[in-house]
């Protein structure tokens, strides 16, 4: 039955009520139109559910599958089913009581009129029937899609985990407001939306049969109309006073107010008024069905009338009264208990209540003896800045245009048989600068990168480069760190699919005048070589190619979720990552570390993040962060690994319930990997953000705001980053792997303090806060910059070499606590205008006021102290590991050596002869200290 039916029928019903007589007579039926459709409306039928079937159904029925297919081969399958059914489970359990309410209501509300006042036929219901019953099905659909999408709340709904913590206001777990409070809101809103939506429905039918009217001044429900409708608003009514209940709970996240959550207008006002509002609704729900059966409906309107007016004067009118002239006028007091319970859950809920505070007084300057005693921490300051570096691998060691290094990353390795600390960068696969981007090309042969790059962050070779461990392709190493699989199939880039194992051969690395090939030879990625296969992926990729390729067999493979970031978050979407996975050598493979953290916007009183920083965008709104995950793939297999770190984490606990097979036990990763994690710069960056405010724990002194703190000076231009270092704290026996970050008091340019997170093992995850003292001066960044600019020779040098069409870059100014005072350093780099390949030219070293600089770390310092300083590190590149002599030794000659033929080889290629034949000189100086003196 169509629409035009239904009109037919009321266009009947009219006619007759314009007949003579009451049985009938007189009534004529109009006559019918035709309702057969023309042959080229079935064409248009035909052709739209063609187009369903292959532009919608077969396209998500191949990406269901292939999704399956590499979940499957990650060995997460468990993983994708219980979201499958999850969601699955949600929308049929909601389109089920939707069309149920839906259906029942309305089809009632038809027979209920048609029995009571004859007005339709038994023909006409049962087409009216129908479409009600087609009404309901499409409405439960659509309501049922809204609801799905809560697949993650109805799973924490279902297992939750007690947290331990109590919140203040009701003494319930934090637990409820986390798992349950979600879910239940949640419920009562959609439910009420139907209900609301069902009676509308049902009042429109009762219309539409004349069970109910608008007469001139008279308005008529029928006696089985009524009741219906009543019982309708009053479960409606019910739920809104549900509604009401839960939002009473709802104030520990209340944003007014000098605290986040409930404040004593919220405890003393608001949260009465919410309760005389849920029992009025409530009590209205009652009378408004009872008073069908025995009237009363002065009584009851008087009744619910009062209570509404007193509940929505208590909720909108009153708390603004009571906030303005009874809790401003002694707003702390009043308000001091909940300042209490803010600071208290804010710094719980972002795990900064673990930190591990320290009062130090540092001396006014770091002396000679303190540098010789802490030569570990000197010799591995970090001369080489990211940016300028990514710069330099990217000129010195991209070797081909299809290579790109998308970052470098700091990370210490044991180094012939010494701790040191590097800086590498994995060479990844760029096909957007392939010359020919042929399908062959970018799916069969150029698959992969190669190897990576490696060098120490305070050694400077000649020329102002960097001094590389690892280098090339092939990977050249002068460091005993293994490298067995360099192939870079999984990265950081953005990647398309590839597929391995067939009969074209891979290019593998360029050599000469030829290329290496190779074959992939382990079981990464999922199968392709059925014809079944090769269609599903076909319709994935929307890539005919791979239907009618001849290179495929049965044992190629296809390589896709190639982005490492991506593809964990494709398989626990419900986590938060960091913005960046960091490379591990570890058993002769490149490992990429995904950090993942557990988070939640429900935890009480404590305020949401609000991020300053675009970069840490994706943690808006957070209010519980914790860093309960390490995620570990392989470069060249792709292998998800997700590790449990914090067994104590609430969150953490009920994920591993819904997913008992995603996270493994963190004893399962290896000590060579464990030895390389590190505090997760995103994570740090936002601990260090809150603590600028909640760093104050007493309430007086954050009421008053009297000791904010900041570490980026508002005005400065180049916002001050974290900085991962080896170093020895203060009060610490050993060096240490760390991240730290200096605070400045609000508005002022001195140092008040500075946060580390602690990397290395035995104290992975501790966060230590120095306070300095107020009453002394401690030199900030700002000011240390500022000294630097005030240095004649450095100011005037730096003016000169900008005439010249360079472009000086500073880098990153170091704060370092060496023995009982703190060392500033900052390297610079000169660049040519138009050129990419900066190179380091000075060291500026501060400490106590002072400032020089120098070619190099040893030299800056030794003007800065006024004589010579020993460290570790040679001028420019070093003679041996420890560094004794001042000559350099056979292996330093020819590092050296093989640097400038590379060079001279670079220049040769893009016609620098000028630059090609200052390299050959160098080369041939090198070479004369090889021979040695002639006899």
């Amino acid at each position: 039955m169509d629409i035009n039916d239904i009109f037919r029928a009321m266009g009947r019903r009219r006619e007759w009520t314009q007949g003579d007589g009451d049985n009938g007579e007189g009534w004529e039926a109009p006559p019918r139109v035709p309702t057969a459709l023309p042959p080229v409306k079935k064409t248009w039928f035909a052709v739209a559910a063609i187009f369903v079937l292959f532009g919608v159904a077969l396209p998500w029925l191949a990406s269901f599958l292939t999704e399956l297919c590499w979940f499957e081969s990650q060995g997460f399958e468990s993983v994708f089913w219980r979201r499958f059914f999850a969601w699955w489970e949600l929308f049929a359990a909601a389109a089920a009581v939707a069309f149920a309410i839906f259906a029942l209501n309305w089809t009632a509300a038809l027979r209920s009129a048609s029995a009571q006042d004859g007005e339709f036929s038994g023909a006409q219901l049962r087409r009216l029937r129908r479409v009600a019953l087609g009404a309901a099905f499409a409405f439960a659909l659509v309501n049922a899609f809204s609801a799905a999408g809560m697949w993650p709340e109805f799973l924490k709904f279902a297992h939750p985990t007690p947290f331990g913590e109590k919140d203040p206001l009701f003494g319930i777990d934090a637990g409820f407001y986390v798992f349950t409070l979600p879910f239940l809101s949640f419920i009562q809103e959609w439910l009420r939306g139907v209900l609301i939506f069902a009676l509308v429905g049902t009042a429109a039918a009762y219309f539409a049969a004349r069970a109910a009217s608008f007469a001139p001044g008279r308005f008529f429900v029928a006696p089985r109309a009524r009741l219906h409708l009543t019982a309708l608003a009053s479960a409606a009514l019910a739920l809104w006073g549900a509604g009401c209940w839960l939002a009473r709970y709802e104030l520990l996240f209340s944003p007014t107010g000098v605290v986040f959550g409930a404040g004593y207008t919220d405890e003393h006002v608001i949260l009465p008024a919410l309760t005389v509002l849920a029992f009025a609704l409530f009590a209205a729900a009652a009378l408004l069905f009872v008073n069908f059966f025995k009237p009363a409906w002065k009584f009851s309107a008087i009744l619910i009338g009062a209570l509404l007016v007193a509940g929505f004067a208590s909720r909108t009118l009153l708390p603004g009264v009571v906030q303005q002239y009874v809790v401003k006028p002694n707003e702390y007091e009043r308000e001091k208990k909940y300042l209490d319970f803010h600071l208290e859950f804010t710094r719980r809920g972002f795990g900064l209540n673990r930190v591990t505070s320290v009062a130090f007084t540092p001396e006014a300057e770091v002396t000679a003896a303190e540098l010789a005693a802490e030569n570990e921490t000197v010799r591995d300051i970090r001369m080489w800045d990211y940016s300028p570096l990514l710069r330099t691998y990217k000129q010195l060691q991209a070797i081909r245009t299809y290579y790109n290094f998308h970052d470098v990353f700091i990370d210490r390795y044991s180094v012939n048989g010494r701790g040191r600390q590097v800086i590498l960068g994995v060479r990844e696969l760029d096909l957007s600068k392939l010359q020919n981007p042929t399908w062959v090309n970018t799916h069969l042969e150029f698959t992969h990168g190669f190897g990576v790059v490696m060098n120490p962050v305070n050694e400077i070779a000649e020329g102002g480069m960097p001094l590389f461990f690892m280098k090339d392709i092939p990977v050249r190493s002068t460091v005993d760190i293994p490298l067995s699989r360099p192939e870079v199939y999984y990265g950081t880039g953005r990647y398309s699919y590839v597929l391995v194992k067939t009969g074209v051969k891979e290019f593998d690395y360029p050599m000469g005048d030829s290329n290496v090939r190779t074959t992939y030879d382990e079981n990464g990625g999922v199968p392709i070589g059925s014809l079944w296969k090769r269609i599903l992926f076909a319709l994935r990729f929307h890539d005919s190619e791979i239907l009618f390729t001849g290179a495929l067999n049965k044992e190629s493979r296809i390589l896709y979720n190639r982005n490492i970031r991506e593809a964990f978050a494709k398989v626990a979407p419900f986590l938060i990552y960091d913005a960046e996975s960091y490379p591990v050598l570890a058993g002769g493979r490149i490992k990429w570390v995904q950090e993942a953290f557990t988070w939640t916007e429900r935890y009480p009183y404590s305020k949401p993040f609000a991020a300053n920083d675009a970069t840490l965008s994706h943690f808006f709104g957070v209010n519980y962060l914790r860093n309960s995950v390490k995620g570990v793939a392989d470069a060249y297999t792709g292998q998800l690994e997700f590790f449990a770190f914090d067994e104590s984490d609430p969150i953490l606990c009920t994920w591993k319930k819904i997913f008992p097979a995603l996270f493994r036990d963190k004893s399962g990763i290896s000590d060579e990997m464990r030895a390389h994690l590190r505090y997760p710069e995103d994570f740090f960056e936002v601990q260090t953000e809150v603590y600028t405010t909640y760093h104050m724990t007493d309430t007086n002194t954050y009421y008053n705001r009297e000791d904010v703190w900041e570490v980026t000076p508002v005005g400065r231009e180049k916002r001050i980053e974290p900085n991962y270092v080896t170093m020895k704290l203060w009060g610490q026996k050993s060096p240490e792997f760390a991240i730290i970050v200096p605070y400045m008091p609000l508005g002022r340019d001195n140092l008040i303090g500075w946060m580390a997170g602690r990397c290395d093992p035995e104290n992975y995850g501790e966060l230590l806060v120095y306070h300095f003292p107020k009453q002394k001066l401690i030199y900030g960044p700002g000011q240390v910059e500022a000294l630097i600019d005030q240095n004649p020779e450095i100011s005037a040098q730096l003016s000169l070499w900008s005439q010249r069409g360079s472009d000086v870059i500073r880098g990153d100014l170091l704060v370092i606590p060496i023995g009982r005072s703190l060392l500033y350093v900052q390297p610079l780099y000169l660049k040519a205008e138009k050129g990419e390949l900066p190179e380091l030219k000075r060291v500026i070293v501060s400490t106590g006021g002072r400032v020089a600089w120098g070619e190099n770390f040893g030299a800056a310092l030794e003007k800065l102290m006024g004589r010579k300083v020993a460290t570790s590190a040679a001028p420019k590149a070093k003679a041996a590991e420890e560094g004794a002599a001042e000559a350099p030794d056979i292996k330093s000659l020819a590092r050296k050596a093989a640097l400038l033929y590379d060079e001279a080889i670079s220049a040769q290629k893009n016609g620098e002869w000028a630059a090609y034949g200052e390299k050959i000189k160098k080369l041939g100086e090198v070479l004369s200290k090889l021979k040695g003196p002639e006899e």
